[in-house]
């Protein structure tokens, strides 16, 4: 009965999000546990006259880890891709291939959940909010220097100059890449240039840690964390990125501020706590597929409610609140 209730979702996704057209190939890359939502997106897609196609695969043990190749060569040849699947496929070579050479639309979908087809921020008006997302992205691009601090003690400063900020709005009807429903503006910060410490009380919705039950710590130089402290979660991400013996897994990405009106409370769920409003994310590992030149084996990102930024000087955000 869920797949009934998912039904609303699913037309969105398919007609409003990734602006499927009839005649269109559709290929929906899902994972064994992610198949009844990826067959509710098929039912949508095939009321509009559109081709789908769906490639199921084992479920990633990493955020970041590139599909097999057969999916990653259907990818490049699918008018649009959508992926709910466990673990992310945004930060591959294969979804980034997908739209440079074979002109894709590329929907991402990581860890979503049967929920939120049916309410939250996947129904927000995402026209209505494209304006917005897009001016942040503007406001990016135009500066050269960020910093973010919040009240526990976070102070983190930057350079973005040169870099294009992006709008991920949700929308995706041109080739190129979004994820749904976070709605966030996003750029990569200069390799090398990141310095300061990074402090969470809210969300690492990535590798089964979710909302913060204490704050973590990431102490960065040069471009690269150097330290992560906490407890039990801080635990968990140090040796898992120890783990990986790739020392591109420390650098610093992405900064991110989410929009979505709808997206109102840290959950744990990826694609919801990036987009909640009043909060800013940093991307940690990959940064090739957001305009910077980093390729690392995974990408993770750190939820950081109520902060306060500042792009050459100039409040953008105040405690959460967008003020410029």
């Amino acid at each position: 009965m869920k797949q009934i209730l998912m039904a609303k979702g699913a037309r969105i996704l398919a007609e409003q999000c990734a602006s499927v057209k009839p005649g269109e190939t559709v290929l929906i890359v899902t994972d064994f546990l992610k198949v009844h939502i990826a067959e509710t997106i098929a039912s949508a897609i095939f009321e509009m006259d559109a081709e789908a196609i769906i490639m199921v695969i084992s479920p990633t043990y990493i955020d970041g880890t590139e599909p097999p190749i057969p999916v990653a060569a259907a990818m490049k040849a699918a008018d649009c891709v959508i992926m709910p699947v466990s673990k992310s496929l945004a930060h591959t070579d294969a979804s980034r291939i997908a739209i440079t050479e074979g002109g894709a639309r590329v929907m991402s979908m990581t860890a979503f959940t049967e929920e939120q087809m049916m309410s939250g921020g996947l129904f927000a008006d995402f026209r209505k909010e494209k304006p917005v997302c897009d001016s942040a992205a503007k406001r990016l691009t135009d500066a050269k220097t960020i910093r973010v601090t919040t009240q526990l003690g976070m102070d983190l400063t930057f350079s973005v100059e040169g870099r294009d900020g992006n709008s991920h709005c949700c929308i995706v009807d041109s080739p190129g890449f979004t994820a749904v429903p976070n709605i966030e503006a996003n750029i990569s910060p200069v390799e090398g240039t990141t310095n300061g410490v990074i402090v969470s009380d809210g969300s690492i919705p990535y590798y089964d840690i979710g909302v913060l039950t204490n704050p973590v710590t990431f102490k960065v130089k040069d471009g690269f964390v150097y330290e992560i402290d906490g407890g039990a979660q801080a635990q968990v991400i140090s040796n898992l990125m120890a783990a990986q013996n790739d020392k591109f897994v420390y650098n610093i990405a992405q900064f991110a501020i989410g929009l979505n009106p709808l997206c109102t409370e840290l959950t744990g769920v990826m694609l919801n706590d990036e987009g909640v409003l009043g909060t800013i994310h940093i991307g940690i590992g990959t940064s090739s597929n957001l305009g910077g030149s980093t390729k690392a084996s995974t990408h993770y990102d750190v939820i950081i409610p109520n902060p306060t930024v500042s792009l050459d000087g100039e409040i953008l955000i105040r405690d959460g609140k967008l003020v410029g």
